[in-house]
C-alpha cells in the first residue's frame, strides 16, 4: 500500500510539472503571437530565452519571472512589477521601464543601452557589468543597488537616489548625476571623466582612486567623502559644500582644477 501511494504521488507530481511546463510554453507562445501581454499576471513564470521585439508588458505582473537571456529590445514595461525578476544577460536595448517596480531584480550582464528607467524602483537590484550606455535613470530609486563594473557612458541619473549603491570600477564617462543622492555610495576606481555631479550629495561617498578629470562638481556636498588618490584634473569644485582640506590634500589636480576660495590641491603625477 505504501509503495502504491508513493508511486501514485510520484506520477501526480510528474503530471503537475508537465502541466506547468506546458502552461509556460503556452504563455511564451501567446506572448510571441500577441507581441506582449499588457496587464497580464506572469508572476513566477519561466520565460527564459523569450524573443520578442517591441513586446508590450505595460502594468504586467512579472514578479520572480525567469527572463534570463530573453531578447526583448524596445520592450515596454511601463508601471510593470518586476520584483526579484531574473533578467540576467537579457537583451533590453531601448526598453522602457518607466515607473516599474524592480526591487531586487537581477539584470547582471544585461544589455540595456538606451533603456528608460525614469522613476523606476530598483532598490537592491543587481546591474553588475550591465551595458547601460545612455540609459536614463532620472528620478529612479537605486538605493543599495549594484552597478559594479557597469558601462554607464552618457547615462543620466538626474535627481536619482543612489544611497549606498556600489558603482566600483563603473564607466561613468560624461554621465549626469546632477541633483542625485549618492550618500555613502562606493565610487572607488570609477572612470567619471567629464561627468556631471552638480548639486549632488556625495557625503560619505568613497571616491578612492576615482578619475573625475573634467567633471563638474559645482555645488556638490563632499562632506566626509574619501578622496585618496582622486583625480580632479580640470574639474570644477566651485561651491562644493563641506569639503575638508585634509581630505582634499589626499586627492590631486592640475592648473585647470577650479577650487573653492582658500583651497589648494597638489598635482597629479605627470600633470603640469
Amino acid at each position: 500500500m505504501a509503495r502504491l501511494f508513493k508511486t501514485t504521488l510520484l506520477l501526480a507530481m510528474i503530471g503537475a510539472f508537465g502541466h506547468l511546463a506546458a502552461a509556460e510554453e503556452t504563455d511564451a507562445a501567446r506572448i510571441v503571437a500577441q507581441g506582449g501581454c499588457p496587464q497580464c499576471d506572469l508572476s513566477f513564470t519561466a520565460l527564459r530565452d523569450l524573443a520578442v521585439s517591441g513586446a508590450d508588458f505595460t502594468k504586467a505582473d512579472l514578479t520572480e519571472t525567469d527572463l534570463k537571456r530573453a531578447r526583448l529590445p524596445f520592450a515596454v514595461f511601463v508601471d510593470a512589477k518586476l520584483e526579484s525578476a531574473e533578467l540576467e544577460r537579457a537583451d533590453l536595448a531601448d526598453a522602457d521601464f518607466t515607473g516599474a517596480d524592480m526591487e531586487r531584480a537581477d539584470l547582471e550582464k544585461s544589455h540595456a543601452a538606451g533603456a528608460k528607467f525614469q522613476r523606476a524602483r530598483l532598490r537592491r537590484a543587481d546591474l553588475a557589468s550591465a551595458e547601460l550606455t545612455a540609459a536614463d535613470f532620472s528620478g529612479s530609486d537605486l538605493h543599495a543597488s549594484t552597478l559594479r563594473r557597469a558601462n554607464l557612458i552618457h547615462a543620466v541619473f538626474l535627481n536619482a537616489r543612489l544611497e549606498e549603491t556600489d558603482l566600483e570600477r563603473a564607466n561613468l564617462f560624461e554621465a549626469d548625476f546632477s541633483g542625485a543622492e549618492l550618500i555613502a555610495a562606493d565610487l572607488d576606481r570609477v572612470n567619471a571623466e567629464g561627468a556631471k555631479f552638480r548639486g549632488a550629495d556625495l557625503s560619505g561617498a568613497s571616491l578612492v582612486s576615482a578619475n573625475l578629470a573634467r567633471s563638474d562638481l559645482s555645488g556638490a556636498d563632499l562632506g566626509q567623502a574619501r578622496l585618496r588618490g582622486t583625480n580632479f584634473s580640470g574639474a570644477d569644485l566651485t561651491g562644493v559644500r563641506h569639503l575638508d582640506p585634509r581630505r582634499l590634500a589626499r586627492a590631486c589636480g592640475d592648473s585647470e582644477t577650479r577650487l573653492p576660495e582658500g583651497f589648494r590641491i597638489g598635482p597629479c603625477a605627470g600633470s603640469d
